[in-house]
């Protein structure tokens, strides 16, 4: 009879025949991200798994790493990520990796690389520090199949599409996403998306959403996403859950229901946050869509004929009226690359820098403007409450997720979920406010996560499971960035491995690139 394959690897390792392990880490505190109690317990490498836990100060091996008073968990799984272009710039991914983060997920937001099968090739081949997995983005399928163009998409256009995402599955892809606030994938109807659903369903995958509307209609785009769940016979993941500006202040108590209702149903429905009440997303989120119909061209043609300028204004306007909001001071600008001294400025500022009213209309004027010069303008909105926000963390089925990029340090003015997401979890709303428990938090940040995204060797400390792992000290974890000074690294970190490589020792990033391509199994 075979033995199982995590026996015969413990008996080849760190045995009672002193073959050695890479690394033993001792006296640590294991949190091992189910979300039960912490325990003291050894922790031993060989290969890249974890392949003995207990009580192993007699064990031999290559390295030992004494994480007395720290806590040891499972490396942190970012599962709302946007990391496109940073990771062959920057594949140290230092932000992510300071801040806890062993893997993330890409492909966000309907935003995604159209071929998957080459993406993961290069990133096989630049190797970089954190390990990858990707979802395949409806705005990338449907402007491949279609372009910006307003419209449903035709027969042919929708199985060109339904072909792309299979392909991207079958590639290893880990689901399907949608953006549903954005060109062109705003211009879908549900039936489109339930469709391409089904194909990442036919292969296991997630439907991840970044819904039509998280103020006014947030209800009604909560139940959209759990319907095309519900129809395309997937799991369902709401990207950064929250209800957006004063108006809706108080209403994640109904979103919060819709989404224990659809788990009650039977539905696999969850949810992601970020811990700040401040979002980030492009300046062209503040003007009408139908701008943007057709493709930059004819945007500005539409921008820079009068009368349709206009009507723009008045309907950016308009729009500010309903969220209760007297100017545009809200929306700070994270990079703008025409005019790098408008970051960090928001464009009631910029409007006055220009030498314009503190009117509405000219703000609207200065927006249009700003548009016209460049193709996107990163934001960041401060739209959100705290009441909101914890009543969120608290809901048990929510992942922590930083909605972000690979950092360049000290470029722009980017938010600071870019660097402190997970420390900020830890410090401010695990260790100061008690809003959750540390082991519920980091069952939050690993275990439910690699559930969701069948990253099946991960989340977990225990023996065969990929040794991606983060000690901390407790007492200190805390995050540094500020929306003053967002280029900040998170602080408490003392060692993180990446498939049992030290990618940082001591707090520093070693330069180690240990990551791997996530693909879906």
């Amino acid at each position: 009879m075979k033995l199982p394959f995590i026996f015969t690897l413990i008996s080849m390792c760190c045995s009672a025949y002193g073959q050695s392990c890479d690394l033993v880490i001792l006296n640590g505190k294991v949190v091992d991200g189910s979300g039960n109690p912490w325990y003291y317990a050894d922790v031993a490498i060989r290969d890249g798994k974890i392949v003995r836990l207990g009580n192993l100060k007699e064990v031999t091996a290559n390295r030992v790493i004494d994480a007395a008073g720290l806590i040891v968990a499972p490396g942190f799984i970012d599962v709302h990520a946007h990391i496109e272009g940073g990771e062959m710039t920057t594949p140290t991914a230092d932000n992510f990796i300071h801040d806890g983060v062993t893997s993330v997920v890409t492909g966000n937001c309907g935003g995604s690389n159209l071929n998957i099968a080459e993406y993961f090739k290069r990133l096989d081949s630049v190797k970089t520090s954190i390990n990858i997995a990707s979802l395949i983005g409806h705005n990338t399928v449907r402007r491949a199949a279609m372009g910006d163009a307003q419209r449903d998409p035709t027969a042919d256009e929708q199985k060109k599409m339904e072909a792309l995402v299979s392909d991207a599955m079958r590639a290893g892809a880990v689901g399907f996403s949608t953006g549903l606030i954005y060109i062109p994938g705003t211009y879908s109807k549900t039936e489109e998306v339930v469709a391409l659903a089904r194909m990442a369903a036919q292969h296991g995958g997630v439907y991840a959403s970044h819904i039509r509307d998280e103020g006014d209609k947030v209800t009604d785009a909560v139940n959209e996403a759990i319907n095309i769940g519900r129809l395309a016979k997937i799991p369902v993941e709401i990207s950064h859950f929250k209800v957006t500006y004063k108006p809706n202040w108080g209403r994640s108590v109904e979103t919060i229901k819709l989404v224990e209702d659809a788990r009650a149903e039977g539905l696999d429905v969850t949810i992601d946050q970020y811990p700040y009440v401040a979002s980030s997303t492009t300046l062209d989120t503040t003007v009408p869509s139908w701008v943007f119909a057709g493709g930059r061209d004819s945007m500005k043609v539409r921008i820079n004929d009068p009368a349709t300028r206009m009507k723009i204004k008045k309907e950016m306007v308009a729009t500010l009226k309903r969220k209760q909001l007297k100017s545009y001071s809200y929306a700070q600008v994270a990079r703008y690359a025409p005019d790098t001294t408008f970051n960090g400025k928001n464009i009631s500022e910029i409007n006055k820098l220009k030498g314009r009213k503190a009117k509405p209309m000219d703000e609207a004027e200065t927006i249009l403007e700003m548009i016209g010069a460049i193709n996107r303008t990163q934001m960041v909105y401060f739209s959100m409450n705290e009441e909101d926000l914890v009543r969120i963390m608290q809901y048990p089925f929510n992942m922590i997720a930083s909605d972000a990029g690979i950092a360049r340090y000290g470029s722009g003015m980017p938010h600071p979920r870019a660097y402190g997401t997970n420390a900020r979890v830890l410090g401010r709303y695990v260790r100061e406010q008690k809003v959750v428990r540390l082991e519920e938090a980091i069952r939050r940040m690993t275990s439910l996560p690699a559930q969701k995204f069948n990253l099946r060797d991960r989340g977990l400390i225990r023996e065969g499971m990929a040794a991606d792992i983060v000690m901390f000290d407790a007492a200190t974890v805390g995050d540094a960035a500020t929306f003053v000074n967002p280029h900040a690294y998170s602080i408490g970190f003392r060692y993180i491995l990446v498939n049992g490589e030290a990618v940082v020792e001591e707090g520093k990033h070693t330069g180690k690139r240990s990551g791997q391509v996530l693909r879906r199994n």
